[in-house]
């Protein structure tokens, strides 16, 4: 007999990835968009992370979000300075503070 796996609650992945030791030490933590979309949308998940006042970057499939209030700073692009960087990628919704320190 083979059994399917009720999917999870939104209410129930949220828990479940704020609940993680990452972040509740205030960390980083990471899921699949994908699955992010299918289990809880994705309005709902910023939504979220607003009312938290945590903040979130997107790559290659993959969201991290920073379980904390503070700043994001982008230190590096692959072979640029930041400042390099910025001129040709104008940072596509990039939300936080810029340093060009390196």
């Amino acid at each position: 007999m083979e059994y399917t796996k009720i999917p999870m609650t939104p209410e129930a992945w949220f828990r479940h990835l704020f609940k993680s030791k990452a972040a509740l030490g205030g960390g980083v933590v990471r899921r699949n968009v994908r699955d992010m979309e299918r289990m809880v949308g994705r309005q709902t998940f910023y939504r979220e992370l607003a009312r938290r006042g945590y903040s979130a970057v997107e790559n290659a499939g993959q969201v991290v979000v920073f379980c904390n209030a503070e700043d994001i700073q982008m230190t590096a692009r692959l072979g640029q300075t930041l400042v390099e960087s910025l001129v040709e990628n104008p940072l596509r919704g990039f939300r936080g503070r810029v340093s060009s320190k390196l």
